[in-house]
């Protein structure tokens, strides 16, 4: 009777998890478990340049004795930087060797923070944020539209090899939604048409403006000041004239 009390809870539970299972498991296109290629493996040697082990220098420097271990992560965008982008494991050694650091503590860094690009990327990285703002602003058209114009698939290179498309979170540019970041620069307040330009002008390998591309400055309202728009007050203002004196 026990066994068959048992199985029958087994039956309910295996029955209550296939029914609280509503939506496929979101996967990141990062890669966060380390197989050697031919692009990417420790018998590639990985040597900062002398321009870049003047900025390491510089770095270290800003760390006491004893705390050197957190430039880690200026020291791996150093790295990445200097590989094009992308961050190869003889590189991440090359950190932890610079910082007497276990390999593993290099690691772990570096595949937590999606910053940090673990497969070779093209000369564009385009990051596109889908997150609640920006996907209410029509961050789907714009996915479309980057699409149909670089010949990327999320997470891939385009044919050409110049360009990769990545869907990221967010980017802290929600009040100019939707936006993307290609390499270092953020292009906001985007339309299809805005974004269509944007890409068309990179495969001139033209510097497209970045920053709103509606007309606004930074994140100011669109229609216009609507608060602070008066000289402020003197000093004194409201206060009671008993206090005054």
């Amino acid at each position: 009777m026990l066994s068959s009390l048992r199985t029958g809870v087994q039956g309910i539970w295996r029955a209550s998890s296939r029914a609280l299972q509503t939506s496929s498991t979101l996967q990141s296109d990062n890669l966060f478990v380390h197989r050697d290629t031919p692009e990417d493996n420790p018998s590639i040697p990985f040597e900062f340049t002398p321009e870049n082990k003047k900025r390491m220098e510089a770095i270290l420097a800003i760390y006491p004795e004893g705390h050197k271990r957190a430039a880690m992560m200026p020291l791996l965008d150093l790295a990445q930087r200097q590989s094009g982008g992308w961050l190869p494991i003889s590189a991440m050694h090359k950190v932890a060797e610079v910082l007497n650091l276990p390999r593993m503590r290099v690691y772990e860094v570096a595949t937590f923070y999606t910053m940090f690009i673990r497969k070779p990327v093209g000369k564009y990285h385009v990051q596109i944020c889908t997150t609640t703002p920006c996907w209410l602003r029509g961050s789907d058209a714009i996915m479309k539209a980057l699409k149909e114009e670089t010949g990327c698939e999320v997470g891939g290179n385009s044919p050409c090899g110049n360009f990769t498309l990545s869907e990221v979170e967010c980017l802290g540019a929600c009040v100019n939604a939707p936006m993307v970041q290609i390499n270092d620069d953020y292009y906001e307040d985007l339309t299809v048409e805005d974004t269509k330009e944007i890409i068309q002008k990179l495969k001139k390998d033209e510097k497209p403006l970045p920053g709103p591309r509606n007309g606004r400055f930074a994140s100011e309202p669109l229609g216009g000041l609507t608060s602070l728009t008066e000289e402020p007050t003197g000093p004194g203002y409201g206060v009671q004239p008993a206090l005054k004196s």
